[in-house]
C-alpha cells in the first residue's frame, strides 16, 4: 500500500475520516458530501453483573464467586439507538473532556463498533484521516498516531486540526474560524492553512451553557421539572391550570441518575434548537415582549409559550454583563469579544484577511438569527475601512460538519497522497515523527 519510500499511493482506495467532537463523533469515507454516521462522544456502561447477582452469589470451593463475577468487563453501548434503552446500572460515560480525546478505552471501543458496524470496513484497508482539537497536547495527538498503527493497522495516517478543516471546507486556507458547539465557543485564527496558536480565544459559553440557562428557567420561574419521553407511557389530559396528568412507564429498576441527566439535556436540546432565537439588537425588554410566541409540548403533555424569554435567554452569548449574573460588567466571554480579540492577537498584516474571511461553524450557531446579530454588532465597533465577511452555510449539515467536510476534501486531493505519514515510515520513524508530518 505503499510507494516511492515516503509517499502513499492511495488513490484506488478511500481514506475514512475522523471527526472528534466533545458532543458527537462523525465518521465516513473521504470524498462524499456528508459524513456516513454521527454518534454521541459517550458510551452508556452496564455491570457484567447486577449488584443483586453479586450479593447473592454463593462462594463455591472456597471461591468468591461473586468478586470473580464482579471482574468481567462491563457492556458497552454505542450510537444514539443503543443508549437510548434504559437498562438497570447503565452508566454515561463521555470520551473527550475539553475537546479532546480523555478516555482511551471507550475510545477504542467506540472505534471498533464504528469499523464493525457502522463503517462497514477493515481498518487496515484505509487510510485514516483524523481531525485534532485546536490545543490538542503533543502526547494525546502520538497516541492516537500508535493506536491507529498499531491497533488498526491503518496504511497511512493524518492528523489535523478542526479549524484548518473548517477553512477547507469553505474553500479558503486563511480565514477566522467562529466555532460554535457544545462545550463552548472557539475563534480561531488560520493563515496558509496553519493555526496561530497564540490567537486562539476561548469562551464557554456554548450550547451546554445555553441548556443549564434553560433547565434553570423552567425549574424556577415556572416550577417545572422536564420529563424525558423515556418516562412518559402515556398522556391522558391535561388539567385546568395547564398540569398534564400522564402516566409514568413502568421501568427497570437501576436507572442510573447519569442516564437520566443525558435524557433530560436531549430534551433540553431539542427545546433549545426549537424556541430560543438571538434579536437583532441589543435585547430591549419591551420589543422582545412584541414578538410572536412560539409554543412547544413537552413529552408528559405540558403546553408552553416561550415569548421575551426565548431571546432573553441566547443574550448571554452577546452581552455576558448584563445577562450573566456570573459576568457582572464584563463582556469578555461574548462572542463577538472572542472574535475581535482574536485577531487583535495576531500580527497587523493579515487582520484584514482574517476579517475578510470569518467563518462561522457548529451547532450552536444554528440559532435562529444568530449570524444577523454577530454581523450587527462586530460592524457596530468595527472601523469604517475595515472589510467584515462572514462565511456561514445556510446548511445545518455543511455548519455541523464543517470540520468533517473539509477532511473529506483534503483526503480525496490527489496533492495531498504525498502529505501521508506512511506505515512505513512510523516503523522507521516511531510516533513522534508525526509532529514533523502534521504540523
Amino acid at each position: 500500500m505503499t510507494s516511492g519510500g515516503n509517499m502513499y499511493g492511495g488513490d484506488e482506495v478511500g481514506a475514512i475520516v475522523l471527526d472528534v467532537g466533545s458532543h458527537t463523533i462523525r465518521a465516513g469515507f473521504a470524498g462524499e458530501d456528508m459524513p456516513k454516521t454521527d454518534l454521541p462522544a459517550y458510551v452508556g456502561s452496564c455491570p457484567a453483573i447486577s449488584a443483586a447477582a453479586v450479593e447473592s452469589a454463593q462462594p463455591v470451593d472456597g471461591a468468591d464467586s461473586g468478586a470473580a463475577k464482579q471482574q468481567q468487563p462491563p457492556r458497552l453501548y454505542h450510537g444514539t439507538n443503543q443508549i437510548s434503552v434504559p437498562r438497570p446500572g447503565m452508566e454515561i460515560q463521555a470520551l473527550c473532556k475539553d475537546g479532546m480525546i480523555e478516555d482511551w478505552d471507550l475510545f477504542e471501543s467506540t472505534m471498533d463498533y464504528l469499523y464493525k458496524h457502522e463503517l462497514q470496513c477493515a481498518s487496515e484497508e484505509h487510510p485514516l484521516i483524523a481531525s485534532e482539537a485546536n490545543w490538542n497536547t503533543k502526547a494525546k495527538r502520538e497516541k492516537l498516531c500508535e493506536l491507529a498503527f498499531e491497533k488498526y493497522r491503518v496504511p497511512a495516517f493524518f492528523i489535523c486540526k478542526q479549524a484548518v478543516l473548517a477553512c477547507f471546507a469553505n474553500g479558503k486556507a486563511t480565514g477566522l474560524v467562529l466555532d460554535c458547539g457544545a462545550s463552548g465557543t472557539h475563534a480561531v485564527p488560520v493563515f496558509d492553512g496553519y493555526v496561530v496558536s497564540h490567537g486562539i480565544m476561548r469562551s464557554p459559553l456554548g450550547g451546554d451553557f445555553l441548556v443549564r440557562q434553560l433547565d434553570n428557567y423552567l425549574r424556577q420561574q415556572h416550577k417545572l421539572e422536564p420529563v424525558p419521553v423515556y418516562r412518559v407511557a402515556s398522556k391522558t389530559r391535561v388539567e385546568e391550570g395547564g398540569l398534564p396528568v400522564w402516566e409514568a412507564k413502568k421501568l427497570p429498576q437501576g436507572i442510573t441518575q447519569s442516564y437520566h441527566n443525558l435524557m433530560v439535556k436531549n430534551l433540553l436540546q431539542d427545546v433549545a434548537s426549537t424556541v430560543l432565537q438571538c434579536i437583532d439588537e441589543p435585547y430591549d425588554q419591551a420589543t422582545a415582549e412584541t414578538m410572536p410566541t412560539v409554543p412547544y409540548e413537552f413529552p408528559h403533555g405540558y403546553n408552553m409559550d416561550f415569548g421575551y424569554q426565548r431571546f432573553r435567554l441566547t443574550e448571554a452569548l452577546f452581552d455576558p454583563a448584563n445577562f450573566l449574573p456570573e459576568s457582572p460588567g464584563s463582556s469578555m466571554l461574548s462572542v463577538p469579544h472572542c472574535l475581535r480579540t482574536s485577531v487583535e492577537r495576531c500580527d497587523v498584516e493579515i487582520r484584514q484577511s482574517l476579517y475578510s474571511s470569518i467563518v462561522v461553524v457548529g451547532g450552536t450557531s444554528l440559532l435562529k438569527g444568530f449570524t444577523d446579530r454577530l454581523q450587527r454588532d462586530l460592524t457596530a465597533r468595527a472601523a469604517a475601512t475595515l472589510r467584515l465577511k462572514l462565511l456561514a452555510s445556510t446548511s445545518s449539515g455543511e455548519r455541523r460538519f464543517a470540520s468533517w467536510i473539509g477532511g473529506s476534501i483534503l483526503g480525496s486531493l490527489g496533492t495531498f497522497q504525498q502529505m501521508w505519514f506512511s506505515k512505513q515510515e512510523y516503523e522507521e520513524s516511531g510516533k513522534s515523527f508525526i509532529e514533523k508530518k502534521c504540523p
